[in-house]
């Protein structure tokens, strides 16, 4: 059977790489829509999320996904937190490519970089979502034109 899109757990050994607690690896969930008409697939956090005011973090999922080389997914906050609490993407919006998809750097692992704006502490349990996962198509230009190739993750094209 093809693969059209969807997502996956990345590898142990990366998991492993990745992350301080190999334990969790069986704790990860993959993201899954809400409802029937939800265009966002829910993404679960896979330990507490404890962010102060203003603090950052970039919080691993365990997960990657893959999808058609015309498509793309964007990563967004809940609309809860972003509305009650005030946090925010780090980079606004998410955009994971189809070529990073098991990219040598570290297989398409996604990352989740929040940012608390607000003017209290935010806090999520582990198992509950915290972010948003939305498949999106995209068209190109008549004179798209790329030199250059995926070889790596985040920043990988320059």
């Amino acid at each position: 059977m093809t693969k059209i899109r969807g997502f996956e757990k990345i590898s142990p050994q990366q998991f492993e790489k990745d992350m301080n607690n190999f334990n969790l690896y069986e704790d990860v969930k993959l993201p899954r829509r809400a409802t029937k008409h939800s265009a966002g697939y829910d993404i679960f956090a896979l330990q507490d999320i404890h962010l102060k005011t203003g603090e950052m973090a970039a919080i691993p999922t365990g997960i990657k996904c893959f999808m058609q080389s015309d498509e793309w997914l964007s990563i967004h906050v809940r609309s809860g937190h972003g509305f009650k609490y005030n946090i925010r993407l780090k980079n606004q919006v998410g955009v994971i490519d189809s070529d990073y998809y098991d990219n040598v750097k570290n297989e398409g692992h996604i990352f989740v970089a929040l940012q608390n704006e607000g003017e209290k502490d935010f806090f999520v349990k582990k198992g509950e979502a915290f972010a948003q996962a939305i498949f999106h198509k995209y068209l190109v230009a008549d004179n798209d034109f790329v030199e250059t190739t995926r070889n790596g993750g985040f920043g990988s094209t320059g």
